[in-house]
C-alpha cells in the first residue's frame, strides 16, 4: 500500500467512524422517544425512516474511498458496500449493547458513543482490499469479543461481588457468629440495619427443630423480663446481667432462650432441642464474620439481605 493510498485508506475510515458515532446514537435516541411517544408503531416508523437514511448518509460516506474500495467505485456498488457496513456493524454495536448490558465496563458516555462507530469502521477495513488491514480489523475483533465475552464479564462479577460484601460488611458492628453447634449446619442468615439473625438446623434433614442466633443493634431497646414474660414462662436475671428464660412445652420438652449483652448490643439465642449449657457455648464462641465465612456464606447463598 503506497503512503497516498494508506492515507486515504486511513481517511477513509475515519469518516465511517465519526459518521455511525454520530448518527448511530442519534437514531437510538430518535427510536426511544418514539417508542415512548407513540408505541411499537412509532418506533417502527421511526426505524422504516431512519435506517435507509443511514444507510444513504454511509453511501455518501464511501464516495471518498473509490480508489481504495473497488465496491465504492459505483452508485450501485457504494449503495451495496454501505448495506454490508450497516449490517456487520450494527451486529457489532448489538453484541456491545448486549456486554454492556450484562455490566461490561465500556467507560463513560462521551467513550461509549466513540465506541459505537468502530463495529462500523472494522466492517469497512474488511472490504479495503489489503492483506495487513484485514488482519489487523480481525485483531481488533478478536480483541473485542475476548473484553465482551470473558475479560468485561469477569471484572463485572468482581465488581458486583465486592459492591455485594460491601452491602454485607456496612452494619458490621452485628456479624458475629458462634461456633457451629454438634450435628448442625447453618442453614440461614438474614442481615438488615438492626440485627442479624442466624438459623442452625440439624445436619440430618429427618431430624426436627433449630437453634437461632439474634445480634441486635445497640439502638434496639433491651430486652427484660417484663417486656418477655408470658403465661408459662419462667424469666430470670442472673448478676452479669444475662436473661434466662424457659417455657415448657407439651410433652416434656423446654424451649430456652438466653440473652446476654454483647459490644453495647444485645444476643439472644434459643432452641427447643438445644439444651442450655449448649446455648452457652454457643454464647461463648461469639467472634466477628470472617472474610471467609461471609465469603462461604455468599457462595452457599445462606445469607441475605433483609432490607
Amino acid at each position: 500500500m503506497t503512503s497516498r493510498r494508506g492515507t486515504l485508506t486511513v481517511l477513509h475510515l475515519l469518516l465511517v467512524w465519526a459518521t455511525m458515532a454520530a448518527v448511530v446514537p442519534t437514531l437510538g435516541v430518535g427510536l426511544l422517544m418514539a417508542g415512548w411517544g407513540g408505541g411499537m408503531g412509532a418506533a417502527a416508523t421511526a426505524l422504516a425512516l431512519g435506517v435507509p437514511l443511514t444507510v444513504l448518509l454511509l453511501a455518501t460516506a464511501g464516495l471518498p474511498a473509490r480508489t481504495v474500495v473497488p465496491m465504492c467505485d459505483s452508485a450501485r456498488g457504494r449503495l451495496g458496500w454501505a448495506v454490508l457496513v450497516f449490517v456487520l456493524g450494527t451486529l457489532g454495536v448489538l453484541a456491545g449493547v448486549a456486554a454492556y448490558g450484562g455490566d461490561v465496563d465500556l467507560g463513560s458516555a462521551g467513550t461509549r458513543i466513540a465506541l459505537t462507530g468502530v463495529p462500523y469502521a472494522v466492517a469497512a477495513a474488511f472490504l479495503v482490499p489489503d492483506r495487513r488491514l484485514r488482519l489487523g480489523a480481525m485483531a481488533v475483533l478478536v480483541l473485542a469479543v475476548v473484553y465482551g465475552g470473558f475479560v468485561g464479564p469477569a471484572q463485572a462479577e468482581r465488581r458486583h461481588h465486592a459492591a455485594e460484601v460491601a452491602r454485607y460488611r456496612e452494619h458490621r458492628e452485628l456479624l458475629y457468629l458462634g461456633d457451629v453447634p454438634a450435628g448442625m449446619r447453618l442453614s440461614h442468615a438474614v442481615i438488615d440495619s438492626a440485627s442479624f439473625s442466624v438459623e442452625y438446623h440439624p445436619a440430618d434433614p429427618d431430624v426436627g427443630g433449630y437453634v437461632g442466633l439474634t445480634v441486635r443493634s445497640p439502638l434496639t431497646p433491651s430486652a427484660t423480663c417484663a417486656r418477655r414474660l408470658v403465661d408459662g414462662m419462667t424469666c430470670t436475671v442472673d448478676a452479669r446481667g444475662e436473661m434466662r428464660m424457659i417455657s415448657e412445652l407439651p410433652g416434656g420438652g423446654r424451649d430456652i432462650s438466653l440473652v446476654r449483652r454483647h459490644h453495647g448490643g444485645e444476643v439472644e439465642v434459643s432452641s427447643r432441642i438445644l439444651d442450655e449449657a449448649g446455648l452457652r457455648r454457643l454464647l461463648d464462641t461469639l467472634h466477628p464474620l470472617s472474610d471467609q465465612e461471609l465469603e462461604r456464606m455468599m457462595r452457599e447463598k445462606t445469607i441475605t439481605q433483609g432490607w
